[in-house]
């Protein structure tokens, strides 16, 4: 093991020393101290989040030059409809390993932020619309990276759902919102795996940037959830580079060329900057440094790159959801005469464009991987092109389609490959809307008019609309894989591998139908008005109909779930149990999945998910599946009492293979949090009557006024008075005749009810 000098303290350091550790040295480096015995050496990061894009020449951030050759495994969006947090994490061991044989300290990744829309142009890199999927394997692609001793980045904190001016725009969302769905994944992955880094995103919060956001960077992050590590900014983030080190942002990349550094030594030196505020984010640079020092050469090397790209076609196979299977057509038979149509079986999609671009060890094609298996076993294989994917190509669309209609007219099965050209989907715009190509769309019914058995094999970064789904026997959801994507799509068509997959994302029938229609995409301010009706909480509560639902995911065998029971650990945890047989005729593995309806809360959605686990079953196998929902995820944030909170009451529960289809229902009581729910001036009668020290006190002064209006000849029979009066604030109360409720009176209830706690539900 490598002996190190010590690390200095900030205290050993200059103020101008300190300051330079705030910054970059170049593109992908931090800068180093040399003066002897306050030595701090340069540490290097680069992005991932899906593989290592170290590039050695030039640099930049969008992927316009070249990397060093690294495993491309499958993006977020494909990994995320694995919903198995052991495979994310062995994922993220390997995307760990490439980064400490390259020397490479910090790998910018995951990427967790929360699928609004399906234009989001960089949905590809983000796992899920739901926070618990989010950040359950966020924290383990996290813990995977961390145990090769490199740090990970998980970005970009936070509400950064749009590319659309992004290095600009407001997220304007209510706190409420903010917290359950755009924070709730970053807090859980924080918290169970505490990340080296975060990475700081570019917009604003309700008109504040988040690089220079204290109760995001410190009130939040680091004092109510426990963060430990350096915050770093997007490359390009900063605004105020005083600002932002005052709220926390610690390390400014890339290289401002020393500009900002100066900025940071005039502050302190002139008293707009206390010295303690650089004193900290030094510490912190220091302790990052060390933290990599520490990890470094764990992984010797060299890549064992056939092991790497076999875990890439593993993951990718798990990654794909078999949305549709009539008369089992699917899995093929390797020994029939097979048609292969669409351009993406020779050419695929297997990455999004912009800083997450790999340059791949190597690349499996479905067409080469299809081809090989049903030869070896007898079978054949035609291919026909279909359209092309490149803009400009001036190839005759009508005679590709005539070939590939000659394809599939001669063949036992066709399957059709559609998808997004690249240009489609990156970073730094997005869709504007969701439709597949009109030319893909028209080789695909002239196929169905030659070959009525027809499975559609999809390769795309997000959701697409799919006017097809009712006419063709089979779909495959196969995203953006990876590299090994082609192998393991030739390993589900053919029965290798069971589809297994399940969608953490919502497929509309329509753009318009989405939550977020109206709001998306703006510049300047974007107004998160569906509030927590996010991906299918907004569907289901709308009770709208789908393509396909949330969870979604169907396999070559079936499954069958018992009646579940609940119960109440003493921790106040819910552990759930059901049992699942594998009731078809192979080998499979389902998710199961736990979703809660949360007692007499008004404007909550209908149902949120707070468990799943995926379960392995052979044929005919029973097991009883436990999952533990938290008592944590039965929390709303209680804006009122700044703070999460369990509502008492009864919780219905399902134990489900989507969040449409419900295969067992239990209930169960939960007591509710004690919470100081403070009354002011402000709050509302209704608000104080449903207090239980202040309210019986206010409803007796009501009564006389209450029993006036009950035999007046003007009111109308049966109106509610104190509903009437429900939103007037109980400050100016003493203006209702009859009262007898001073201000003085007011005051003295507020303060006797302030000092009492309140149950919540």
């Amino acid at each position: 093991m490598t002996s190190h000098a010590p690390l200095p303290e900030p205290a050993d350091l200059t103020v101008e020393e300190k300051a330079s550790l705030t910054s970059g040295a170049t593109f992908w480096t931090t800068k180093t101290i040399d003066r002897p015995g306050a030595a701090v050496p340069s540490i290097a990061m680069n992005d991932g989040p899906h593989g290592l894009r170290k590039q050695v020449e030039s640099a930049d951030h969008l992927g316009m030059t070249g990397s060093l050759p690294a495993t491309c495994f499958p993006p977020a969006v494909g990994l995320g409809s694995s919903w198995d947090a052991d495979l994310a994490e062995r994922v993220g061991a390997a995307l760990g390993a490439e980064a400490s044989i390259e020397d490479v300290g910090i790998l910018l990744g995951p990427g967790v932020n929360i699928k609004r829309s399906p234009l989001c142009g960089r949905n590809f890199e983000y796992l899920s619309e739901d926070p618990l999927v989010s950040g359950v394997l966020g924290a383990a692609l996290v813990r995977g990276i961390q145990s090769q001793g490199v740090g990970a980045s998980l970005k970009h904190f936070a509400a950064n759902n749009q590319e659309t001016d992004r290095m600009r725009a407001s997220s304007d969302v209510d706190e409420q919102t903010l917290r359950e769905i755009y924070l709730r994944g970053f807090q859980r992955i924080v918290q169970d795996a505490q990340p080296w880094t975060v990475m700081c995103s570019y917009n604003r919060i309700n008109g504040v940037y988040a690089s220079e956001d204290p109760w995001l960077l410190t009130t939040v992050l680091r004092d109510e959830w426990g963060f430990e590590g350096l915050v770093v900014s997007d490359w390009g983030a900063v605004n105020d580079r005083v600002a932002g080190l005052a709220a926390g942002m610690d390390l400014e990349m890339p290289s401002s060329g020393g500009a900002t550094d100066a900025e940071i030594v005039d502050a302190v030196r002139d008293g707009r900057l206390a010295e303690s505020v650089l004193d900290t984010a030094a510490h912190r640079a220091i302790d990052l440094v060390g933290k990599v020092r520490a990890g470094a050469g764990r992984v010797p090397g060299p890549l064992d790159v056939d092991a790497h790209h076999a875990l890439a076609r593993e993951a990718a196979a798990r990654s794909i959801v078999l949305l549709k299977n009539e008369e089992e057509i699917l899995p093929l038979s390797p020994t029939a005469h097979i048609a292969v149509i669409g351009a993406f079986a020779a050419k695929p999609r297997y990455q999004g464009a912009g800083s997450s671009m790999i340059n791949p060890t190597r690349l499996d094609t479905a067409l080469d991987e299809i081809t090989a298996a049903a030869t070896a076993a007898g079978g054949s294989v035609d291919f026909a092109a279909g359209f092309t994917l490149s803009p400009g190509d001036t190839t005759d669309a009508a005679a590709l389609r005539a070939e590939a209609v000659r394809v599939a007219s001669g063949a036992d099965v066709a399957v059709v490959f559609l998808g997004l050209p690249a240009a489609a989907e990156s970073e730094g715009y997005d869709r504007t809307h969701i439709d597949l190509p009109a030319a893909q769309l028209a080789v695909l019914a002239a196929v169905r008019e030659a070959n009525p058995k027809v499975v559609v094999v999809l390769s795309n970064g997000s959701v697409v609309a799919l006017p097809f789904a009712d006419d063709v026997p089979a779909i495959v959801e196969a995203w953006l894989l990876g590299q090994a994507g082609g192998g393991a799509t030739a390993d589900i068509l053919f029965g290798a591998a069971n589809p297994s997959g399940k969608l953490a994302e919502t497929i509309p029938l329509r753009l318009e139908d989405t939550p977020a229609h109206l709001s998306f995409g703006t510049e300047g301010t974007v107004r998160y008005g569906e509030g927590l009706f996010v991906g299918y909480r907004w569907y289901d509560a709308r009770a709208m109909e789908v393509a396909y639902p949330f969870g979604h995911g169907l396999s070559y065998t079936t499954f069958a779930y018992e009646a579940a029971s609940a119960s109440v650990r003493s921790d106040g945890d819910v552990v759930v149990r059901a049992a699942v047989t594998n009731t078809g005729a192979r080998a499979g593995r389902e998710v199961v999945q736990v979703y809660v309806t949360r007692p007499d809360l008004p404007a909550r959605p209908v149902r949120e998910l707070v468990a799943f686990t995926s379960v392995a079953l052979e044929a005919g196998e029973t097991r009883e599946v436990e999952l533990v929902v938290a008592r944590g995820d039965l929390a709303v944030y209680d804006v009122s009492a700044s703070r999460w909170v369990v509502p008492g009451g009864e919780y219905a529960l399902a134990v489900a293979a989507s969040s449409r289809d419900i295969r067992a229902r239990v209930a169960v009581d939960v007591e509710g949090d004690a919470v100081a729910r403070p009354l002011s001036r402000e709050s509302s009668l209704a608000e104080v009557l449903s207090h239980p020290v202040a309210g019986p006190v206010v409803a007796r002064a009501l009564a006389p006024m209450t029993e006036a209006s009950a035999s007046s000849a003007i009111m109308p029979e049966g109106v509610d008075m104190s509903a009437m009066l429900g939103s007037f604030p109980i400050g100016r109360i003493g203006m209702m005749a009859g009262m007898g409720f001073g201000a003085d009176d007011v005051d003295r209830l507020l303060e006797t009810a302030n000092a009492s706690e309140q149950p919540v539900g």
